[in-house]
């Protein structure tokens, strides 16, 4: 097992980094693991709306997802509907791809979305399971 497979399955280090290894590596660990793996292509991404809407759909979100950002914190801070009839997963990893500045959001709407990202990282340590973000 590599550093970073063993690292991404430790719950006090995870939480919202800038992706420091190519992104292949992180993929091949992740594999490694069995949390489960989102990767979001936000090269689209020119607002609020494609934003959510890109993570909606990364994450196979539930009709009641509102498409608002408290839609996304209680989607991050749930995900039990990923969970139907499988085991239910250690953790997850959340990969943001072609990230343009500030995540293609105005600088209000990216503060407010790493504030999410952080109290969902937080939330999921507290349930002993790790949640990483990813930006590259």
């Amino acid at each position: 097992m590599s550093d970073l497979c063993a690292r991404l399955q430790d719950v006090s280090e995870s939480g919202v980094y800038e992706l420091s290894c190519p992104v292949e590596v992180l993929r091949g660990n992740v594999a490694l693991t069995e949390l489960r793996f989102f990767e979001i292509d936000l090269s689209e991404c020119r607002g609020k709306g494609e934003f959510l809407a890109a993570i909606a759909k990364a994450i196979h979100a539930p009709d009641w997802f509102g498409h608002n950002f408290d839609a996304l914190a209680d989607a991050l801070g749930d995900l039990s509907w990923l969970e139907t009839g499988e085991q239910e997963s250690p953790g997850y990893v959340l990969l943001l791809l072609h990230s343009a500045e500030r995540l293609g959001l105005s600088e209000a709407d990216y503060d407010t979305v790493t504030e999410i990202f952080g109290e969902t990282a937080s939330f999921w340590k507290s349930e002993g399971k790790p949640f990483w973000i990813f930006i590259a």
